[in-house]
């Protein structure tokens, strides 16, 4: 892996031609909407517009596990946001996150819509509007917080660096790899380290630490992020590995995870998500059946 020696960055840098690489059509330096388009709404107090990266399967994950813990008022319609096609720049979904990333939510159970926009903030937001998966026990709030603000300021150089200069950039750059790869493995090892003093990411409570980081991280030590598995020696994370296959085998985590999917095999791909009864009977294998 090498770069193209002799480029020297100019005083002033203007957009002059496509960033190249998978994302090259939407990548753009300005913000704001790039056309009209007014979001659908459903019939449940919660409303999100997402895609399952990352990102999204976090709040998913969330919604599922308050659903399964009994908070009714956390029934949602999940919409397909489909981001290489450019449906977040919608101006429907840009007056929900000026950011133009997924997901966002709308809580729509006052007298007025709420927007809640970046993750983290979501998760969170759902968090103390239903009284769970974040402890109340400052010591123990600050760990969990902690941690989320760990994976929030973290994550970024594991997708938008590793991610994208291994996997995705159209020129394989040997001193940016490395850069992103060294770090992303000092991430895995203080995860790592952590998992090998308690059961989960914030102790021994299941929160909405782990709900953040096991996405991303998690689907790392499982070889599930840009095929980097073997190239970053994952298993060596066995605390990780432990953790991850907990956390993966909960049936609200598995639920989560195939809201808005787009990837893998068909019955794992639940588009939309409009009732609890959608997982049985609207999955990619039974509205579009294998050839």
């Amino acid at each position: 892996m090498s770069s193209t020696p002799g480029y020297t960055p100019p005083k002033v840098w203007t957009w002059t031609k496509p960033s190249g690489g998978q994302f090259a059509s939407i990548n753009r330096p300005v913000a704001g909407p790039t056309h009209e388009r007014t979001l659908p709404r459903g019939r449940h107090p919660l409303q999100l517009y997402s895609l399952a990266t990352p990102n999204g399967v976090k709040v998913t994950v969330m919604l599922e596990e308050l659903l399964a813990a009994g908070h009714s008022g956390a029934e949602y319609d999940a919409w397909l946001i489909r981001i290489n096609e450019g449906d977040q720049f919608g101006s429907g979904f840009v007056d929900v996150n000026p950011n133009s990333k997924i997901p966002a939510l709308l809580d729509c159970s006052g007298p007025a819509p709420i927007r809640v926009f970046e993750s983290g903030a979501i998760l969170l937001y759902l968090a103390e509007k239903f009284g769970a998966f974040v402890p109340t026990d400052p010591a123990r709030r600050a760990e969990c917080l902690s941690w989320l603000f760990w994976q929030v300021g973290s994550a970024p150089y594991v997708g938008g660096g590793l991610g994208h200069f291994y996997a995705y950039a159209p020129t394989k750059i040997e001193y940016a790899i490395d850069r992103f790869a060294m770090e992303t493995k000092r991430q895995m090892d203080v995860l790592d380290r952590r998992l090998g003093e308690s059961r989960y990411v914030a102790g021994d409570e299941y929160t909405i630490a782990d709900m953040a980081i096991w996405p991303w991280y998690g689907g790392m030590a499982k070889g599930l992020l840009y095929d980097a598995g073997e190239f970053l020696q994952v298993q060596d994370y066995r605390n990780v590995i432990r953790w991850a296959d907990e956390i993966g085998a909960r049936p609200a985590v598995k639920r989560g995870r195939m809201v808005n999917r787009v990837m893998g095999p068909l019955d794992s791909q639940l588009h939309e998500r409009h009732d609890a009864g959608d997982f049985d009977t609207r999955t990619q294998d039974k509205l579009q059946p294998e050839a």
